[in-house]
């Protein structure tokens, strides 16, 4: 069975739970299989790369995902976290704010 979620890639979303709490970011991935999104510049973790004869080593620090239920969308006029409503709009579904009826697709 697919899972449908309402948060895709691109999307603005503000974490609402966890040590990020509070943090803006862009989503750059959904894995639905897991119910995680990876954000932008959120949940960053430090990964130790050991040298090899091509490249020195370093430590590399990367974003590591989050729980889809730890994150909310913005909303587009005041920048607070809003839930998604579906509507149509000239035979289109739509997806749309449900504080402001912004619409959240471009």
């Amino acid at each position: 069975m697919n899972k449908k979620f309402k948060i895709r890639k691109g999307d603005s979303v503000i974490v609402i739970a966890g040590k990020d709490k509070g943090k803006l970011g862009n989503i750059l991935s959904v894995i639905k299989d897991k119910d995680r999104v990876v954000v932008q510049g959120v949940n960053i973790i430090k990964r130790h790369r050991k040298a090899t004869q091509e490249s020195p080593g370093k430590i590399e620090e990367i974003e590591a995902s989050v729980h889809i239920s730890n994150v909310s969308h913005v909303d587009p006029d005041n920048g607070k976290p809003t839930r998604v409503k579906y509507e149509f709009k000239d035979g289109v579904k739509k997806r749309m704010s449900v504080l402001s009826g912004s619409l959240l697709d471009k």
